[in-house]
């Protein structure tokens, strides 16, 4: 593994936990659940948009792209790092390292943009009702997906380029569950201020730019729900966009965690946390958006009671 440049090294150790193998146990067992629960609730919600024509919507376009970031976010990572606690393999090769990764941030990313278009969806809908079909029309709502998804996937490609070109001096073991950016990063032997400046600059653009647009479509949206007169009216407002705004919260709740929290917590601790908050909050999206709206309910109980495949059998 000795070596001068990171091209001579062909494969990774992904450390994880590997002093603690009853709590790896454990984890696998916690972990595989949530992953099941993650594929499972997100497939099923993007399965039940698709077929309910109710849910054929902008809303439901755009929390269906979520669903599905949800289920290729989890799965970039979470199968390999289930092997790594049994104590199958340990190690991951260079390009399934350079994938891991690339994959990760991208749809990361995504994700901070594509909630920041969700939230203006709802500001058009709720303070703009009248010229919502105008301004959030189906080209228009495929473009803002397709931009996201373009965004996010072109900031990584620019990040694994800069990462990639680093010397890494035969540095091959990652002290992470899985190849994410900051861990690679620590391994390199050379200089990463460029790396680490360009790496500021995106999370404040790709990041703290889509959280102000959101912060600031809430408080248009919450002004336009307290001129609504009657309570009543108030509460079905709110109801709309309660769910997006729960998993804005979880979702920059746990980046705010990841990436901020103490330098002098037991390693050991914070990479089980972060290993936690990851898995977790893809899981927690489906459901989120199936207990708290009305119409989710509404086409769940039409798919159980077979209304809804006979609506749709109908059509062909």
């Amino acid at each position: 593994m000795a070596g001068t440049n990171h091209t001579e090294v062909i494969e990774y150790v992904l450390l994880g936990l590997q002093d603690h193998h009853s709590l790896e146990i454990a984890l696998f067992v916690l972990c595989l659940g949530i992953y099941c629960i993650t594929l499972l609730g997100n497939s099923f919600l993007v399965g039940l948009i698709v077929l309910d024509t109710h849910l054929h919507s902008p809303m439901y376009f755009f929390i269906s792209n979520l669903s599905l970031i949800d289920i290729c976010g989890t799965s970039s990572f979470t199968p390999m790092m289930l092997l790594n606690f049994l104590d199958v393999q340990r190690t991951i090769s260079f390009p399934s390292c350079a994938l891991q990764m690339y994959l990760t941030l991208a749809l990361g990313t995504t994700e901070c943009l594509l909630l920041a278009v969700m939230a203006y969806d709802r500001y058009v809908a709720i303070c703009q009702p009248l010229r919502y079909p105008e301004l959030m029309n189906g080209p228009l709502c495929i473009q803002m997906a397709g931009i996201s998804w373009g965004t996010g996937f072109a900031n990584s490609l620019l990040h694994s380029i800069l990462v990639w070109r680093l010397p890494f001096c035969g540095h091959y073991i990652i002290n992470h569950f899985f190849c994410e950016i900051l861990a690679v990063l620590k391994l390199a032997c050379g200089d990463i201020s460029l790396n680490a400046l360009i790496l500021m600059v995106a999370t404040a653009v790709l990041t703290m730019t889509p959280l102000l647009l959101i912060c600031l479509s809430y408080i248009f949206i919450l002004a336009a729900i307290l001129r609504v007169p009657s309570a009543a009216g108030r509460s079905k407002a709110f109801s709309t966009c309660s769910a997006h705004l729960t998993v804005v919260v979880i979702f920059y709740g746990t980046i705010t965690f990841m990436y901020l929290k103490p330098k002098d917590q037991d390693p050991s601790v914070g990479k089980i946390i972060t290993l936690l908050y990851a898995i977790m909050a893809p899981s927690l999206n489906a459901f989120i958006y199936s207990l708290r709206n009305s119409e989710v309910k509404a086409a769940v109980t039409a798919l159980l009671w077979g209304g809804l495949l006979t609506r749709k059998m109908s059509h062909f």
